[in-house]
């Protein structure tokens, strides 16, 4: 599955918002392989973080000049959040850029983790409470999604939520996740 999502993302444009008064960040959705089945490893946010306390959430943060770009803002946030060494990932593209609530213009990054199961993650715990592993399968199947109608501005705008056990990812992670697996769903 990964050689098919590194071609789709290679083939993939994804847009960009221009609004340079929004504080930029970047997210990391990380693939990473449990027993030959692929899976993406989420954080629920601590409730000593600013923004989105208990949220279900990609690693991420704000950007850093010291980054130089958005792609190591996001490889470096997932170091320091759940501990994977910038070293054992992979970039395999990118997603749209979008603006969440907070304000923030975030542009997510699709990597995988190269290292075998287990890996040592090591999670921040001013940031992060709890690592969750979820199954791509599992988020594939449409029975563990809601899809909401909301007037936001005048216009129509979905909002996607997908359960996994006793955790619901929803907002910018879930229209993230919704926006990838839409890019898995493509034919191929």
């Amino acid at each position: 599955m990964i050689d098919r999502i590194r071609a789709l993302l290679r083939e993939y444009d994804p847009a960009y918002i221009d609004n340079a008064a929004l504080a930029r960040a970047a997210v990391l959705v990380p693939l990473y392989e449990v027993g030959g089945e692929p899976h993406i490893i989420f954080t629920k946010r601590s409730e000593l973080v600013e923004h989105h306390k208990g949220q279900i959430s990609f690693p991420g943060g704000a950007f850093d000049a010291d980054d130089g770009d958005l792609s190591r803002t996001a490889v470096r946030e997932t170091f320091e959040e759940i501990g994977v060494d910038p070293s054992h990932v992979e970039l395999l593209g990118q997603l749209d850029e979008m603006i969440t609530v907070s304000n923030f213009l975030v542009r997510p990054f699709v990597g995988r983790i190269t290292e075998p199961a287990p890996y040592p993650f090591s999670h921040s715990e001013i940031e992060v409470a709890e690592i969750i592993e979820v199954p791509v399968a599992h988020l594939q199947d449409r029975t563990n999604m809601v899809v909401e109608s909301r007037i936001h501005e005048g216009r129509e705008m979905f909002a996607y939520s997908f359960t996994y056990r006793h955790h619901v990812i929803w907002g910018a992670t879930g229209r993230i996740l919704h926006q990838f697996l839409e890019l898995l769903a493509l034919p191929r």
